[in-house]
């Protein structure tokens, strides 16, 4: 795997977030991967709780500037970056200020859903897919955590389906036992055929509910990692009518694990 490229997107990373199980792996595998030679990059939100000053993010102004479409709207891309101490691992930020400028992360004070979370999830899939066009990076495993990161796997495959840096690109989703209450905005799929997405390619996601989201994140992927040892009966028989690899939960050397999954991977190329 030396000198391979990962990319990592992730909706939590320690240490900008606390330390749940998808932040803490999403951190680690890339940690592990880069240690051994591997080029990362980790690509995460930038939510209003992230202090910039104790984590020594800027912005980097030949990558911001650009506008994302969302909805019919034009929403300005900020990117900012930052790296992990003693790790010499580079952060990416997916950064707007309406959409991530609240400090909070997916709920309000009274614990609900913030209303925008579908358009939020839109924006950070074509944020972070945009940002790499123009680093022109073309990674061999793009590596998805997170429910607010499962939308890329479909614009991947869908709306930037001729984009030639991808060409290579295999799709990893993992799956945590973290589903949130309810749905997101019933208008989800609206907006995303909006971006000419076929009926068909999303009509998964017209209930927008937790596992509705990830099952089109598992469609659009090319192999399922169990990131959570307990994964709904729901998503497990799901994956089980797909014919991609899948790598169940991992107890114990959980790094060399997912470098040898993602080996396999490319190998099958």
């Amino acid at each position: 795997m030396k000198d391979k490229r990962i990319l990592f997107v992730s909706s939590e990373v320690v240490p900008y977030l606390p330390e749940t199980e998808l932040s803490s792996t999403a951190f680690n595998v890339a940690k592990n991967a880069h240690s051994k030679g591997v080029q990362t990059r980790i690509f995460m939100p930038r939510y209003g709780v992230i202090n910039e000053r104790r984590h020594q993010l800027h912005e980097v102004i030949r990558l911001s500037g650009m506008n994302l479409v969302v909805n019919d709207m034009d929403m300005p891309l900020i990117i900012k970056v930052a790296s992990i101490p003693k790790e010499r691992m580079q952060v990416y930020f997916i950064d707007n200020e309406e959409y991530f400028k609240r400090k909070a992360v997916f709920t309000d004070e009274d614990d609900d859903l913030f209303e925008d979370n579908d358009e939020r999830a839109i924006f950070f899939a074509k944020g972070v897919i945009e940002t790499v066009k123009k680093l022109n990076w073309a990674p061999d495993i793009i590596h998805v955590h997170g429910w607010m990161a499962s939308l890329l796997p479909l614009y991947l495959k869908e709306f930037y389906k001729e984009e030639p840096l991808f060409t290579e690109s295999k799709v990893i989703t993992s799956l945590y036992n973290n589903p949130f209450e309810g749905n997101l905005d019933e208008t989800l799929a609206d907006k995303v055929k909006f971006d000419g997405i076929s009926d068909d390619k999303i009509a998964t996601i017209k209930t927008p509910s937790f596992n509705n989201i990830l099952k089109s994140a598992i469609e659009n992927s090319d192999a399922i990692i169990h990131g959570s040892e307990e994964i709904s009966e729901e998503l497990t028989s799901f994956i089980e009518g797909k014919d991609i690899p899948v790598l169940e939960y991992q107890t114990e050397d959980l790094k060399e694990s997912y470098l040898n999954f993602y080996a396999d991977l490319i190998s099958a190329n």
